[in-house]
């Protein structure tokens, strides 16, 4: 049984005050967009995306032709795949996360790019939020800071943890963000030790030596790589018997113990109603980059009794939505 209290956080920041476009879809035009994602063709937050289109007038088969060849795009082979995806002059194309994005950006400064990555200004996308400048706008995940929220979540989740292990995407993870990680367990007297990845197939080792160093509870810190539904990551973290926190609540719906942030397909469509606008005829660089403003809580009781593990009362009773 599911149980689920859903908030609206305010939206904040520099998004608070643009008008709506005044423009609208030009009668008889067929638009095209790209995609140079990670993500396949039919998945949830895909088809969350075209849905949001359809509801705004964009519609495949109709006014919509979705360039083929940009789903799918992982870590291999990105610079010739992002070349024919920009070679068939889409009108916009959505790209990300961060290695994606940069092969794009490297091939185009013209044609609109609708990026999401963790933290779109540090890892030097764009200008700023508020005015991004360049061909580039998008989805900044405030994916650092959640890390810290996720943490504290799961110290609670796990009285008396005395040493933890975090997961961490060694392609974009900065030292410095680890290490303030490292430095806020510490001040709870708490040893966070930290196993790098850089592939999929990296993970399940990963999580098998986590449990092998003594650490009581697992967070995978924010990346691409922990997809917002990868079964092998839940399983592998089940069967060592690890309390984990993910950062998208489809993964303790999936079968995770807990999980906090925003729901991939939600920013998805948030990204495409960015993408209308940009469509309509917005441009990029006067767009600001949007941030998630919907966080929920998710705790599987079902999965943390299948390890052996009891979440405190006070923390389920926090939780938007509790899996019994």
């Amino acid at each position: 049984m599911s149980t689920r209290r859903e908030f609206v956080a305010l939206l904040g920041g520099a998004a608070m005050g643009w008008p709506l476009a005044l423009h609208a879809q030009e009668p008889g035009r067929v638009y095209r967009l790209g995609f140079f994602v990670p993500s396949g063709r039919k998945t949830p937050w895909v088809l969350a995306f075209l849905d949001e289109l359809r509801l705004n007038g964009f519609i495949e088969g109709q006014n919509l032709t979705i360039v083929p060849g940009g789903f799918d795009a992982q870590v291999d082979l990105l610079a010739e795949r992002a070349e024919a995806v920009v070679n068939a002059a889409p009108d916009a194309i959505v790209g990300g996360p961060e290695p994606q994005l940069r092969a794009l950006q490297a091939r185009t400064r013209t044609i609109p790019l609708i990026g999401m990555t963790n933290d779109m200004v540090a890892d030097g996308l764009v200008k700023s939020l508020a005015r991004p400048g360049g061909n580039t706008t998008g989805i900044s995940l405030l994916s650092p800071e959640l890390d810290g929220k996720r943490q504290d979540i799961l110290i609670e989740a796990v009285p008396g943890v005395r040493r933890m292990a975090a997961l961490a995407d060694s392609n974009v993870t900065p030292t410095g963000h680890i290490q303030a990680l490292q430095d806020a367990a510490r001040l709870r007297g708490i040893e966070l030790l930290v196993f790098g990845v850089a592939k999929p197939e990296e993970i399940a080792p990963a999580i098998d030596a986590a449990k092998a160093s003594g650490s009581e509870a697992l967070n995978f810190l924010a990346s691409a790589l922990f997809f917002p539904v990868n079964r092998e990551d839940i399983e592998r973290a089940a069967a060592s018997r690890l309390p984990a926190v993910h950062h998208w609540p489809e993964a303790a719906e999936a079968g995770g113990v807990l999980a906090y942030g925003p729901r991939f397909a939600q920013v998805w469509r948030q990204r495409a109603r960015l993408t209308v606008k940009i469509l309509r005829g917005e441009k990029p660089a006067d767009l600001p980059v949007e941030q998630p403003t919907n966080f929920e809580l998710v705790i599987n009781l079902q999965a943390a009794k299948a390890i052996g593990h009891e979440v405190p009362a006070g923390l389920v009773l926090r939780a938007d939505e509790v899996i019994e």
